[in-house]
């Protein structure tokens, strides 16, 4: 009997030309052997970093498009968000959800709204509070440590160690999301991803070396291939792990390339990396 081929739909911006959001959970997803939908939130010229880029909003088509799937009886099992421009998006998102989703369907949730302590320059000090809601509705949901810091309302430190990394996941537990992956954990000379599973209470944590390099896109891909990984049918401490590795592989081929630290890494070079792991 022929096996049905696994599908996600991943709900966020498409930049045209530079390494994040759609330009990479796409291919990876796909290279995982899942199927990737798409809901383009918004379409970008260039990704962020760069200077004058044109961005045509398509806000409009997200609940339109979830219209035209349910009425052609499409499936999905895993929803996967990521950058969301606005409050209104999210509301779309969670209506999409609410809309589509069957009951064993996973819902995980990029909330990519800031970093290194701050919010990104679109958003206000509301934002926090509407992704929250959307994190509330998230099977797993994968914030940084600035991320988990405004979800939570929680004062943002630099430095921490593993005791308020716990704290704060606990308060994202408790705001609905049922397992929590914090992502870019770095504390008592360590450095990697953090999980929380609410409804048994346990923790799991994943290092990696350190690499000497900041790339923009690093934590679309590892939501990507964690994501992918999770559906096609790996445990969350084997996508954890595949996902990170995949990630620091990726920063390691490319952390000598000119201009790579705004652009994105060269993801494409590390897949046959990624494929080799999940054939172990």
């Amino acid at each position: 009997m022929e096996i049905t081929m696994k599908r996600i739909v991943t709900i966020q911006d498409i930049s045209c030309v530079g390494k994040c959001s759609l330009t990479v959970a796409l291919p990876i997803i796909s290279a995982v052997g899942v199927e990737a939908a798409i809901i383009p939130t918004a379409v970008l010229s260039t990704h962020t970093m760069f200077k004058n880029f044109t961005c045509k909003d398509l806000d409009d088509q997200i609940l339109p498009i979830a219209k035209h799937w349910k009425s052609e009886n499409i499936k999905f099992d895993a929803f996967y968000t990521g950058y969301l421009a606005s409050s209104g998006q999210i509301d779309k998102v969670i209506s999409l959800i609410n809309s589509l989703k069957r009951e064993n369907d996973l819902v995980i949730i990029d909330p990519a709204m800031a970093d290194n302590g701050k919010m990104y320059p679109a958003f206000d000090e509301s934002f926090p509070r509407d992704m929250a809601r959307l994190c509330a509705e998230a099977d797993i949901i994968l914030p940084n440590i600035t991320e988990a810091c405004y979800l939570t309302n929680t004062p943002f430190k630099s430095e921490y160690n593993e005791a308020f990394a716990k704290e704060v996941m606990e308060k994202l537990a408790a705001q609905g999301a049922k397992k929590v992956i914090l992502t870019g954990a770095e504390f008592d000379g360590k450095y990697g991803v953090m999980f929380f599973d609410s409804e048994t209470q346990k923790y799991y944590n994943y290092y990696t070396d350190k690499i000497d390099a900041i790339f923009h896109g690093t934590g679309d891909i590892f939501s990507s291939a964690f994501t992918g990984l999770i559906v096609s049918g790996k445990t969350i401490e084997e996508s954890i792990a595949i996902a990170a590795d995949f990630t620091a592989e990726c920063i390691r081929i490319t952390k000598n390339t000119e201009n790579a630290n705004w652009y994105g890494v060269d993801f494409e070079k590390a897949i046959p990396y990624l494929i080799d792991r999940i054939r172990k």
